[in-house]
């Protein structure tokens, strides 16, 4: 007895078996976003404009710095007259070395780094939008790409049927219990099936090239779609926690302090700079190549308070453009503000709409699957007609392919209220993936470290793991 129930319970540990590692090998949403993360140009993009605003700090930084230089001059002179044929060439080489530090600028160079501080931090925010973008996109790729793969399987499942319903029709019109019109009708839903199979196909091919754009390879074998994401409880929620928290708005933050501070640095252009020089010369003035002697040695410093008196109406100009930028960055935060409000309200109704529609589509399916047996069953009592059966078979394959849709729309529209709400980030879904850290490279560079130093050491090693070296 247990020998006969362990080789009946083979075929189906066989069968769990394949469908384990069917699941095992199944690409999931998850492992498509970690792709897009992974594969995505546009988020290199941003990373590459946030390392040039890093460099705005470092250089910001750099102008507190004094400064060094040299200057080198090598002159011949050759008389070429007779009267002077006596006199021999002259040779003259002169060496300069100074250097130079701006003391005090009315905080214009301190309040720079301030501003550029303040833009790194306005470039971060960027690319964190950008980061909810591409995680979004690649949601919908995958989702249309399994509406697809579905409506394919839904239109060549209704081939196969009809292909039935042809065969059958012409069985019963071979023995006269139908005629020849019933058998065209038959015939003609099936070569209707025929092309929906074939745009189907196509639709699904169109669905896997969006989906290489947007995760950055082919699909293997999708998963279905996982359960949904949390995201708030209503929508006052959800409005609260965008407004707070969306990288957008963030942005136009800090690029209002960044205005501000640009501001009061123009109103310092007028004020005075106090600068200092100091340097070292070494001038040789010889009137033979050969000879060494004649040399001179020399050093200096000197403080120097300069500032302007008239520039043309240029400086009072630049004041009232960082004034109008100023205005300009406060009405853009609050237009994004009233933006990401407004965005936030449209993908709650989205998703609500959705879910609705999916359920609806439920009871669709329910109500076109009675109507379509009981409609099959009354034509072999005579009672219905054949195109009253293919009428009834088209109603339950357009609700099935209506509950594909509406399913993929709603994780679609969850997805896009966790964008809303700043949500949707590598941090927050907390996807397995080793994700970019900005502060790295800043820390490197923000102190402008020379290149021989431990500091630039670092900076290179940096740039090498980020494969920029």
């Amino acid at each position: 007895m247990t020998d006969r129930v362990s080789r009946r319970s083979r075929p189906l540990v066989a069968a769990l078996a394949i469908f384990a590692c069917h699941s095992a090998t199944a690409e999931t949403l998850t492992d498509a976003l970690v792709s897009a993360y992974n594969n995505s140009h546009l988020l290199e993009q941003n990373r590459a404009v946030l390392r040039a605003a890093d460099e705005d700090v470092a250089q910001a930084v750099a102008a507190l710095r004094p400064t060094l230089e040299y200057r080198a001059i090598g002159d011949y002179e050759h008389l070429d007259d007779p009267k002077f044929s006596q006199v021999p060439d002259a040779y003259t080489t002169s060496l300069e070395l100074f250097s130079q530090l701006a003391i005090w600028t009315g905080g214009r160079n301190r309040m720079a780094v301030s501003a550029q501080k303040e833009a790194v931090l306005a470039a971060r925010e960027g690319l964190l939008a950008q980061e909810q973008q591409v995680l979004f996109d690649a949601v919908t790729a995958y989702m249309n790409l399994i509406a697809a793969r579905e409506t394919v399987d839904l239109q060549q499942n209704s081939v196969r049927v009809l292909q039935e319903e042809v065969r059958a029709a012409r069985d019963r019109f071979d023995v006269g219990e139908v005629t020849r019109t019933d058998v065209a009708q038959a015939e003609a839903r099936q070569a209707q099936a025929d092309a929906d199979l074939v745009s189907a196909q196509g639709s699904y091919q169109i669905a896997r090239e969006d989906y290489k754009l947007k995760v950055g390879r082919y699909p293997g074998n999708l998963a279905p779609a996982p359960p949904l994401p949390a995201t708030a409880t209503s929508l006052d929620q959800a409005r609260t926690v965008a407004l707070g928290n969306h990288p957008l708005i963030q942005q136009a933050q800090h690029s209002v302090s960044f205005s501000e501070m640009n501001v009061a640095i123009a109103e310092a252009a007028v004020l005075p700079t106090l600068s200092a020089r100091v340097g070292a010369n070494y001038s040789n003035a010889d009137t033979n190549a050969f000879r060494t002697d004649g040399y001179d040695w020399g050093a200096s410093a000197a403080v120097q308070l300069s500032g302007p008196i008239y520039q043309g109406g240029a400086l009072n100009s630049a004041f009232r453009q960082s004034k109008a930028n100023r205005d300009n960055s406060r009405a853009a935060l609050l237009q994004q503000t009233a933006q990401i409000s407004e965005q936030v309200g449209r993908a709650w109704a989205v998703r609500e709409s959705a879910g609705a529609s999916l359920a609806a589509t439920e009871r669709e399916i329910q109500a076109a699957q009675i109507a379509f047996d009981g409609t099959r069953e009354e034509a072999t009592l005579g009672a219905r007609t054949t195109l009253d059966v293919l009428d009834s078979e088209q109603d339950l394959l357009n609700a099935r392919t209506s509950r594909v849709d509406a399913a993929a729309q709603e994780q679609i529209a969850v997805y896009g209220v966790l964008a809303s709400m700043g949500r949707l980030t590598v941090d927050y879904l907390k996807l397995p993936v080793t994700a970019y850290d900005p502060s790295v490279y800043y820390n490197a560079v923000r102190n402008a470290p020379p290149v021989s130093s431990e500091q630039g050491i670092k900076l290179d090693r940096v740039l090498k793991s980020i494969g920029k070296y």
